[in-house]
């Protein structure tokens, strides 16, 4: 496999990783090749950065453990994580503007809420014990109910923490619904940036947010140009990830859209895709 829009002549000095069906594999785990993939670049001073929807606290311990992994954006770029110190870097809040819109629009349609809080993540109770009635897939399960805190009434939980909301998920369950929700959304608020990594997600942040806006915040970080850097994703939530990076590669799985903002294609997340890239692609391992 290569499918790239032509040859690549690089000095990559930065990789950003989405996580989920990417990087993982299909049990949520970093795999040894990936694993040794990421050590040898790091050994070659290739700076490896997270890039996840996840709140910083859900983010898995078998990547940030890794020796050499300093950076995490997370919650789609809401918030810029120093991984060895737990530290938040830089962050953006919703406005209680947005989050009062968010909620106003939702109260018609039947969606529960997810809500991203200093790198931690709370859920609808109801959804958290059911999340299968939700859409949820039966291999994401176990990640919902382990990392989501569950409330009684997420609607006023939000209301009371209108202004340190990292980023606000929507759990619809049926993308009519979804896409309703969206086009509403869109339509009043200028404040919010609206994105999906799965179908039956929304993932809403502060409008200045987005994983490229942390992509840009870690180049300038480390002085790097564009052209230094690469990010592998899978979802509608990467594309602009992807065209932030001076190389983007998307996943053999990955979304029709993500593919075509890719400038090439890797193997499958199931398949070591992310070690493969580095070394068929990127050529640094």
């Amino acid at each position: 496999m290569n499918n790239d829009k032509g040859g690549f002549a690089m000095d990559i000095k930065c990789i950003a990783l989405d996580l989920d069906k990417t990087t993982l594999n299909r049990q949520g785990k970093l795999s040894k090749g990936n694993r040794e993939a990421l050590i040898s670049a790091m050994k070659k001073d290739v700076h490896i950065v997270i890039a996840s929807g996840r709140a910083f606290s859900t983010l898995p311990k078998d990547v940030t453990s890794l020796p050499g992994i300093e950076y995490a954006i997370t919650s789609n770029g809401a918030a810029i994580y120093h991984i060895p110190t737990g530290t938040c870097m830089h962050r953006y809040h919703l406005t209680p503007a947005s989050v009062n819109d968010i909620l106003t629009v939702c109260k018609s349609y039947p969606v529960v809420f997810e809500a991203f809080i200093d790198g931690t993540a709370y859920g609808e109770k109801h959804y958290i014990e059911n999340p299968v009635f939700y859409g949820t897939p039966p291999n994401v399960i176990s990640y919902v109910q382990q990392t989501r805190n569950p409330i009684n009434h997420m609607p006023d939980f939000i209301r009371q923490h209108a202004n340190c909301l990292d980023s606000i998920d929507v759990v619809t369950g049926d993308i009519r619904i979804k896409q309703k929700i969206q086009t509403e959304l869109a339509r009043i608020s200028n404040d919010i940036y609206i994105t999906s990594s799965v179908p039956r997600l929304l993932e809403i942040s502060h409008k200045d947010s987005g994983k490229h806006s942390g992509l840009k915040y870690i180049q300038n970080h480390l002085h790097l140009k564009p052209e230094q850097t690469a990010a592998f994703g899978d979802g509608d939530n990467d594309i602009d990830l992807l065209l932030a990076a001076g190389t983007g590669i998307a996943m053999e799985n990955a979304s029709p859209s993500c593919k075509t903002a890719a400038d090439a294609i890797t193997k499958h997340h199931d398949e070591d895709g992310v070690a493969w890239g580095m070394r068929h692609i990127l050529h640094i391992i």
